[in-house]
C-alpha cells in the first residue's frame, strides 16, 4: 500500500483546518488515522479527497470535513466515553478513539460491523468496540456518554438517546426527511430534564433505520422508499434535442424576460458548450431582441470581430483577433459558425438594431493602448500626443505585462498608475465632444482606456497574491458590461459567454465563502436581481482542448470521469444524457432542497491536469444558489481549432481567414 502521509496532511490543512476547525485533539487524530484503510482497495487513492466515497453494503464513508465537524461539535475530549450510531467503515470511530478514552460504535449492517472490527484489530485501536444492532435505541449498558454522534438522520432526536447523555454531555445528529437536505443539530444536556439545542447548518445523511427511526426502505410507517437525488434529477431533467433543432433554443425562452443572460461553460475547450451557447444566443437575438453578445475575451480582439459582424470597415493596421494563447478558446470552428451567422443576421437589420460582439476581459494591453491613440489621432490629434506620452510608461511592458507587475513589486510603487488613470479621465471629460463625431468609436476608445487602467492595476495585484487580482478582473468585466448596456440604451439586453467560475454566483461557492473572491455573476445578480439569469454547464467525461501549462501547446485531453459525490456524478447517475435543469425557486423545490448541500463541482480552464484533478479542478459549491439553470452533457468532445492560415476561397474581410 502506498504511503499517503502527504495526502493526509494536505487533507487536514486544506479541508479541516482550512475551513476553520481548530481543535488540536481533532487535528492530531485526523493526521494519525489512515483513512485509506477504511475504504475499498480500489478507492484508496481517492481516500483523502474532499468528498464522500462508496463503501461495502451500498453505504458511504462521509466527507472528511463532515466527520471532523461532527466530532468538534460534540466537544469530544480525552477521558470521554463516546457512543457512535452508524459506524459504517469505522473511520469516525477510529478518529474519536485517538481522543476519547472509550468508543462504542453501533452498526446495523453485519458486513460493515465485521469489517470495522477487523480494521480496529489490525490498526491496534483497542479502545473501540463495534457492535451490531439497532442504533436508534443507543447502547444503554455503557451509558452515560459524554458525547453521542449519529451518522444517520431521523425525523427527530429520539428521547432514548438524549437520556443516555451525561449531564453536560453533547449529542450531534442530522434531523430531516430522507432524500432531502437535513439540519445538523447539537443537543446539550443541562440537567435531568433540561436540554438545549443548536442548529449547525444543512447536511445530508442516510436515514436512521430502527425502532426509534425510519422504517427500513421508507421514510415512515407505510411510506414508499425515498427517491435518491439521482432519481429526482432524472425526473426533473428536461431532455435536450440536438442544437440544430428549433426546439432546442425554444427551451430557453423562459429566461428571455431577463436583461442579462449569462451562459457558462465547465471548460474553455468543449464543443458542446460553445454550440449550445450559440443556439441559445441565436434564439435570444432573433426572437427576443437581445443585441449584445459579451464574451470572456479581450476588448480589442472582440472589436475586430464586431466590425465584421456589424458590417463596419476594418481599422488600418488593426491586429487580427485571437492570435495569443489560448488561441483555440475563440479561434475554433464553433465560434466561427456563430460569427458567420451573426453577420448574416445583421445584414437584414438597420445599423441601430444590429447585435454586436464585445470583449469583457483585460489582457490585451498593447492593442488597447494602440486603439486609444489611433482613435484620438482621428478626433483630437493633440490628445493623441498626450496619450502617447502617458502610455509611454507602459509601452515597454505591453507585450508581457507580467514584467511590469514584477517591476512594480520590486520598486514598491506603481509607476504608471497615475498617467493611465488620467488618460481615462480625459476621455470621459471630453465624452460629448467625441460622441458627436462617432459614438461607436468613442465607446471603443473608452473601453480600451479603461482596460489599460484596470490591466495596470491587475498586473500589480497579481504579484501580491490573494483575491485582489481576480476581483479586479471580474469587476472590470462587470463594469464593461454595464457600460455596454448604458451605451446601447434602456432597451438593450445582453448575453454573456464566460466560464462557470465567472458567471455562477461566487457568494455560493468556495470562491466567495473561503477565498473572498467575487465574480461577474455575483455582481450582475446584485445589480439586476431577477432580471439576470445565470446558466451553468457541466459534463461527466469525453475530451477537451487544453494545455498542460500556460503558453504551452494545445492538446486534446481525455476528461476523467467525474468524482463520486460531485454534482457531475449525480447528473451522470441520473441516466439522462443531456438535459436542462431549471433551478429557480418555485419549480422543483424538493430537488432544490436536496441539492442545497455543498458539493464538489468541476472547473476546467485553459489548463487541464488530470493527474491532480481533485486539487486543480474541483471546488465546493451550492448549485441551486449558484445558477438559475444547469445544462448537462454527459459525454462531450474537444473543440476543433482554426489555425492562422487563410482557407482557400475565404473572403479577405473574414476575421479568421487572415
Amino acid at each position: 500500500m502506498p504511503d499517503f502521509t502527504r495526502e493526509r496532511e494536505q487533507m487536514v490543512e486544506r479541508q479541516i483546518a482550512g475551513r476553520g476547525l481548530s481543535s488540536r485533539h481533532l487535528l492530531a487524530a485526523m493526521r494519525e488515522v489512515p483513512r485509506h484503510e477504511f475504504v475499498p482497495d480500489d478507492l484508496a487513492a481517492q481516500a483523502y479527497e474532499d468528498s464522500p466515497l462508496p463503501i461495502e453494503a451500498e453505504q458511504t464513508i462521509s466527507q472528511p470535513y463532515i466527520v471532523a465537524l461532527m466530532i468538534e461539535a460534540a466537544e469530544i475530549a480525552p477521558g470521554d466515553r463516546v457512543l457512535e450510531i452508524g459506524a459504517g467503515s469505522g473511520y469516525a470511530a477510529a478518529v474519536m478513539s485517538r481522543i476519547a478514552d472509550r468508543v462504542v460504535a453501533i452498526e446495523r449492517h453485519a458486513e460493515l460491523a465485521e469489517l470495522a472490527r477487523s480494521r480496529m484489530e489490525r490498526l491496534g485501536y483497542d479502545n473501540v468496540e463495534i457492535v451490531q444492532g439497532d442504533g436508534s435505541k443507543g447502547w444503554p449498558s455503557e451509558a452515560p456518554y459524554e458525547a453521542i454522534i449519529a451518522a444517520a438522520s431521523g425525523s427527530h432526536i429520539p428521547e432514548v438517546l438524549m437520556r443516555q447523555l451525561s449531564t453536560g454531555g453533547t449529542l450531534v445528529m442530522p434531523v430531516g426527511e430522507p432524500a432531502a437536505v437535513q439540519h445538523l443539530v447539537k443537543v446539550r444536556r443541562l440537567g435531568e430534564e433540561d436540554f438545549e439545542q443548536e442548529d449547525l447548518g444543512p447536511v445530508r445523511f442516510v436515514p436512521l433505520i430502527g425502532e426509534h427511526g425510519w422504517r427500513d426502505g421508507g421514510s415512515g410507517p407505510g411510506s414508499a422508499p425515498p427517491r435518491s437525488i439521482e432519481d429526482q434529477i432524472g425526473q426533473a431533467a428536461e431532455p435536450l434535442s440536438d442544437v440544430d433543432q428549433p426546439d432546442f433554443g425554444a427551451l430557453f425562452d423562459r429566461f428571455a424576460d431577463a436583461r442579462v443572460v449569462l451562459l457558462g461553460e465547465a471548460s474553455h475547450g468543449t464543443s458542446e458548450f460553445y454550440r449550445a451557447r450559440a443556439a441559445i444566443t441565436k434564439r435570444l437575438i432573433a426572437e427576443h431582441g437581445f443585441d449584445i453578445v459579451a464574451v470572456e475575451a479581450d476588448w480589442p480582439d472582440a472589436a475586430f470581430i464586431d466590425r465584421y459582424v456589424r458590417h463596419r470597415p476594418r481599422r488600418e493596421g488593426e491586429e487580427a483577433a485571437f492570435q495569443r494563447f489560448p488561441t483555440w478558446m475563440w479561434r475554433n470552428t464553433d465560434v466561427d459558425a456563430f460569427i458567420r451567422w451573426l453577420r448574416e443576421h445583421n445584414a437584414g437589420c438597420p445599423p441601430g438594431a444590429m447585435a454586436g460582439f464585445y470583449g469583457l476581459d483585460l489582457y490585451n494591453l498593447g492593442s488597447s493602448m494602440r486603439a486609444v491613440i489611433d482613435y484620438l489621432e482621428d478626433v483630437d490629434p493633440e490628445a493623441a500626443k498626450l496619450a502617447r506620452e502617458r502610455y509611454g510608461c507602459l509601452q515597454p511592458w505591453s507585450r508581457d505585462p507580467a514584467l511590469y507587475g514584477r517591476l512594480a513589486m520590486s520598486e514598491g510603487y506603481a509607476r504608471c498608475e497615475a498617467p493611465v488613470l488620467e488618460m481615462l479621465r480625459e476621455l470621459q471629460r471630453k465624452r460629448w465632444d467625441y460622441v458627436d463625431q462617432d459614438g461607436e468609436e468613442w465607446l471603443d476608445a473608452a473601453a480600451n482606456a479603461r482596460l489599460v487602467k484596470n490591466a495596470e492595476a491587475y498586473y500589480r495585484a497579481m504579484y501580491h497574491g490573494g483575491p485582489e487580482s481576480w476581483n479586479l478582473r471580474d469587476t472590470h468585466m462587470f463594469e464593461t458590461l454595464c457600460q455596454l448596456l448604458e451605451a446601447k440604451g434602456p432597451q438593450s439586453k445582453a448575453v454573456v459567454w464566460a466560464h462557470n467560475s465567472h458567471i455562477g454566483n461566487a457568494a455560493f461557492t468556495e470562491m466567495g465563502q473561503i477565498r473572498d473572491e467575487l465574480n461577474i455573476g455575483q455582481l450582475v445578480k446584485e445589480r439586476f436581481g431577477e432580471r439576470a439569469r445565470l446558466i451553468g454547464f457541466g459534463t461527466h467525461g469525453g475530451t477537451v482542448a487544453a494545455a498542460t501549462d500556460w503558453d504551452a501547446a494545445m492538446e486534446v485531453k481525455t476528461v476523467r470521469p467525474s468524482l463520486p459525490g460531485s454534482y457531475e456524478r449525480l447528473c451522470h447517475d441520473s441516466g439522462v444524457p443531456r438535459f436542462l435543469l431549471d433551478l429557480r425557486e418555485g419549480g422543483h423545490e424538493v430537488l432544490r432542497e436536496s441539492l442545497m448541500e455543498p458539493r464538489l463541482e468541476r472547473f476546467i480552464g485553459v489548463i487541464y491536469r488530470p493527474e491532480t484533478e481533485r486539487w486543480s479542478h474541483y471546488a465546493q459549491a451550492i448549485l441551486p444558489s449558484q445558477f438559475d439553470g444547469w445544462v448537462w452533457y454527459d459525454e462531450t468532445r474537444a473543440v476543433t481549432p482554426i489555425g492562422p492560415e487563410p482557407r482557400e476561397g475565404e473572403d479577405e474581410t473574414y476575421p479568421f481567414g487572415l
